[in-house]
């Protein structure tokens, strides 16, 4: 049985044709612009009428997601998504079995099939991306919350709320690469889009004074977070996922701003970079259709 697999990003969407053990055949990617929720189903619909071979459909989406039902009450960044129930919408019209779960889950997913996690009872993902996302897997669960909201860490505190909006306390609004990028450009008078979180740490690694304090922010930030999940789950690992987590160098970096915390060794960058949505929610497809998958095994 092979299944037609779709990561969903605010900018991207990654696509493939996997098998039930998580082998990806084939993979593609479509650029989004402006998250738009339309292009992203067009694009699902042509990947999966190109490749008749896919006799099912896992989705990695964002937001809040019933995993049970593949109802999105919230899609994040993709506010066409917001009340929406996708399983069935795709279903109707693709006449295969769909499921839908959350982004950063099936990141947990894929770690604890075949990943660092493996045969782990307690531990964490923290993503990094277009916002901060999270799961958690507890005393040998994945915890979703009574209402599908659990993991979303980009929501905790990284300082004292002032006289400023709560949010802009977040991480969401302080640990992403768009923040990043954006405090470098309005220090330079720059364009947003001028501006790559690359091109940022590699100042940052040429010694560039402005890039030193804003990436120190970023990953104090960062760690801030960290020290608050690791002493309020206790978990085992955290894992970090999201590009930024596979460039040379970040992870001891990252590091070296935990050991201040006294929590130096509880990060790990995850297993399958940019692969890890698509597998992980594979896996969720053979949690919710285990009849059918054994009947193939």
């Amino acid at each position: 049985m092979n299944i037609a697999a779709f990561d969903i990003g605010g900018t991207a969407l990654k696509m493939g044709i996997a098998t039930t053990q998580g082998e990806l055949l084939h993979t593609g990617k479509a650029a989004i612009n402006d998250s738009d929720g339309d292009a992203i189903l067009s694009a699902i619909l042509s990947w999966v009428a190109r490749h008749p071979e896919a006799q099912g459909i896992a989705i990695s989406a964002p937001g809040y997601v019933n995993p049970h039902t593949g109802f999105i009450e919230m899609g994040g960044a993709i506010r066409r998504f917001d009340n929406f129930a996708m399983q069935e919408w795709l279903a109707d019209r693709t006449g295969l079995p769909v499921t839908v779960e959350n982004d950063a889950n099936c990141v947990l997913l894929a770690e604890r099939w075949q990943g660092k996690a493996a045969g782990l009872d307690n531990f964490l993902v923290l993503t990094i991306g277009t916002g901060i996302g999270g799961a958690i897997f507890c005393n040998g669960q994945l915890v979703h919350g009574a209402r599908f909201r659990a993991g979303e860490f980009g929501y905790m505190l990284t300082g004292r709320a002032d006289s400023r909006r709560v949010a802009s306390h977040s991480m969401n609004e302080n640990c992403t690469l768009r923040t990043l990028r954006k405090r470098y450009a309005d220090y330079h008078g720059l364009a947003l889009e001028a501006v790559t979180g690359e091109a940022i740490f590699d100042g940052y690694d040429a010694g560039d004074a402005v890039c030193h304090r804003l990436v120190d922010d970023f990953l104090n930030g960062i760690a801030t977070g960290l020290y608050n999940l690791a002493n309020i789950f206790d978990p085992e690992t955290i894992l970090i996922g999201g590009g930024i987590a596979e460039r040379p160098g970040f992870m001891d970096l990252l590091r070296s701003h935990l050991a201040w915390f006294g929590i130096a060794d509880i990060a790990d960058a995850a297993s399958h970079g940019n692969s890890a949505g698509l597998i992980g929610a594979v896996y969720h497809f053979r949690q919710q259709y285990p009849s059918a998958i054994s009947n193939i095994e």
